[in-house]
């Protein structure tokens, strides 16, 4: 036995070889698993005659979960011959593994993600269990990465470099068994762990002298290589086609992958492996992939592992939730709960009314049985479990209600006061509200230290962000059910405090007001959403605009005025006023706001705009355009952290990505404050510079480098983690 994988030689000469890392829960690709993995090949090469053949599976619930990311993410330039020469171990050994000269099967018993697909590519014959959750890929994509142990080397020499690209490394899909199946990733799926060993056994006898593909005479490249004719009038319109996709975004990972692959397709297997380790450490050297590591791996863990959950209270399963509301919220919420096995039960002010969040449901539904997603009898018993009603008797003994009613404060208190004395005496008590103070809300209700706020994101069954807003009165336990709630329908939760727009619809609505303020200046239309889509948003913010409605942005923005808290009248609230009051121009669902809209699909921009600008044509250089909207966010997630809104950077960074769009390869709004150029110092200087330019609302905090040095107190007295 080797230090992570375990080596069982059967008498029928089949080698059974168990990863196992006894220090995680979950195998990764770190120097143990390299120099077990030699260790291994020295026996495998050494007992070679007596071997009729080797399967390759997991004693883990995933097969292997990637490459070490903590590792990753410290890496420097100094770093760099040392990463090569651990890259240069692992490749050389999965080539050994893979001209061993016996058939290798990889038996995937759960989850084979990046590196362990790398793994299971280096075998002859890959077989998948159809587990529960089980996802095979190469995710390298979407953490600035390229999958460096032979992934992007052998896809494109199995696949072809069109398919490759376009359907596995590009992508970073996570594809299930059956996904993975139709796309040439793995051989066979199976339903039980017998049959997969049974399989792999069967195989073993059937082909006793295999050998991969490219390692035959007769190889050649699917779809042909960059030499061949047809490929190579093709390929000069691959970079064009890749920047149209990234929309001029800041992702070096895309454009090494594509030049890894063609490079790669031109020369013999050893060569391209050494191409694609160069091409991986310049990534992992570069900041781009270390801002991304350190938000979908180690802020998301954090987030996801409960690191704002109250550690002192028991968990207590939500069984039966009650959903008030049938809108677009109310029944993506009801959808994703049924989902997730609990039972709903959905109150409007009619039966029809309340029935739309079933056909809601029923429509996803079948959708994901069309695409192989879902049994049709699973499907059937997800629908089962949402119940509608218009009156009261149906939501007894519900222990947690969420409601996702109109945003009006009176409206939502009479809802709450209505169905309190029916649910269960210790109900979960959440409001959906995107906006309202929970405090506020809570002051009505008879139980606030079980009232908290849940703000789903729209469309609920996609986005996978919950926020949990904790008001003035809001109890931990209240706050660790929410929060329990939140992880079992599949969400990732962040936790703030109260506050109007809590944090990621505050500092959304920054990001709207600079980009519609820009346009106010005169600044064309099409240049602030072109300069938002080059920064890496995936939406410019006059379609986001669009899409919430300007008559919603308009009503919160005079509620806020209204309320008297820090107002501050800013020039996108007279354009917005002018596109409402004047123009009759609401946003998309009324056909026409910013974009023309035809059948519900969005045109081009309205044509009028430039006679609402204050001074037409303004030239604004793209930099300051881009960092106008960055800045305007960042800034703005600062004051949450001054004011006690925000608890911890990490919650700022996830919420800032996932929530609200913030541009991925920043690592989330406050990392992006730390990188950027001249760190916290920096970025202080470019929003003087900003200040000085166009407005003192881009002025710094006076302390802003040393405070983030030292990290700095929340309201709660908590410490702001650093990122």
């Amino acid at each position: 036995m080797t230090d992570t994988i375990r080596y069982d030689r059967g008498a029928d000469g089949i080698v059974t070889l168990t990863l196992d890392d006894p220090d995680q829960s979950a195998n990764t690709m770190n120097r143990a698993y390299a120099a077990s993995m030699s260790a291994v090949l020295d026996r495998l090469e050494a007992e070679r005659d007596e071997l009729t053949g080797v399967v390759v599976t997991s004693a883990k619930q995933t097969f292997f979960a990637g490459g070490d990311l903590d590792e990753m993410g410290r890496a420097t330039r100094a770093d760099a011959p040392a990463l090569a020469e651990l890259l240069g171990t692992i490749k050389r050994d999965l080539r050994r593994l893979e001209t061993l000269g016996r058939p290798v099967v990889a038996a995937i018993n759960g989850a084979a993600l990046g590196g362990g697909l790398e793994i299971a590519l280096a075998c002859h014959h890959r077989i998948a269990l159809d587990a529960p959750g089980s996802r095979i890929g190469l995710p390298e994509v979407t953490l600035g990465l390229l999958p460096g142990a032979g992934g992007v080397t052998r896809t494109v020499r199995m696949l072809g470099l069109a398919a490759a690209l376009t359907t596995v490394l590009l992508t970073g899909r996570r594809m299930r068994p059956a996904e993975a199946l139709a796309a040439g990733l793995v051989d066979e799926v199976v339903a039980t762990d017998e049959e997969m060993l049974t399989r792999a056994r069967e195989w073993i006898a059937a082909n006793p002298h295999p050998a991969q593909p490219w390692d035959r005479p007769d190889y050649r490249m699917p779809g042909g290589t960059p030499a061949s004719r047809g490929l190579a009038a093709q390929l000069p319109a691959y970079p064009a086609n890749l920047r149209k996709q990234l929309k001029g975004a800041r992702l070096p990972a895309p454009e090494a992958i594509l030049a890894t692959a063609v490079e790669g397709a031109q020369v013999d297997l050893e060569t391209a492996l050494t191409v694609e380790t160069r091409h991986l450490i310049t990534l992992l050297t570069g900041q781009i992939a270390k801002n991304m590591i350190g938000a979908f791996h180690v802020d998301l863990r954090a987030v996801n592992g409960g690191a704002a959950r109250p550690s002192g209270v028991e968990a207590a399963a939500v069984r039966k939730v009650a959903v008030l509301g049938a809108g677009m919220m109310g029944a993506g919420i009801a959808y994703v709960c049924a989902k997730a096995g609990l039972d709903v039960v959905v109150r409007d002010v009619s039966e029809e009314a309340a029935g739309r969040a079933r056909e809601h449901a029923g429509k996803l539904l079948a959708r994901a049985v069309r695409r192989g997603r879902l049994g049709e009898a699973d499907a059937q018993a997800v629908l089962a479990r949402i119940t509608t009603t218009a009156g009261l008797d149906a939501l007894a003994g519900c222990d947690a209600v969420i409601e996702a009613v109109f945003e009006d404060p009176a409206l939502k208190q009479a809802v709450f006061a209505e169905v309190a004395p029916v649910v269960a005496a210790d109900a979960l008590l959440a409001s959906n509200t995107s906006t309202l103070p929970i405090t506020g809300l809570a002051a009505q209700v008879a139980r606030p230290a079980d009232f908290i706020g849940m703000h789903f994101f729209s469309p609920v069954d996609k986005m996978p962000l919950l926020e949990i807003v904790v008001g003035e009165q809001t109890g931990d336990v209240a706050l660790a059910r929410a929060f329990d709630l939140g992880r079992r329908i599949g969400k990732t939760p962040i936790v703030v405090n109260d506050g109007r727009g809590f944090f990621t619809s505050r500092v959304i609505g920054r990001f709207i007001d600079e980009a519609v303020g820009m346009v106010a200046e005169g600044v064309p239309a099409a240049s602030v959403e072109q300069a938002a889509l080059q920064a890496g948003y995936p939406t410019g913010p006059l379609a986001l605009a669009d899409e919430v409605s300007l008559t919603l942005i308009q009503r919160i923005r005079r509620q806020f005025e209204a309320a008297g808290e820090g107002f501050v009248a800013l020039p996108s609230h007279r354009l917005v006023d002018d596109m409402v009051d004047r123009h009759d121009r609401p946003g998309r669902a009324g056909g026409r706001g910013f974009y023309d809209y035809a059948d519900g699909a969005r045109g081009r921009l309205w044509s009028g705009l430039a006679d609402l600008a204050t001074e037409a044509g303004r030239a604004v250089p793209l930099p300051d355009l881009q960092e106008r909207m960055l800045f305007a966010e960042a800034l703005d997630a600062l004051r949450c952290l001054d004011e006690g809104v925000l608890r911890t950077e990490t919650d700022a960074n996830i919420g800032s990505i996932l929530g609200i769009g913030f541009p991925a390869w920043t690592g989330g709004v406050i990392r992006y404050v730390r990188q950027y150029a001249g760190g916290p110092a920096g970025f202080a200087a470019r929003a003087a510079d900003l200040a000085a330019r166009y407005g003192d609302r881009f002025t710094p905090p006076a302390d802003l480098a040393a405070r983030l040095a030292a990290g700095s107190p929340a309201r709660d007295g908590q410490p702001v983690g650093a990122a």
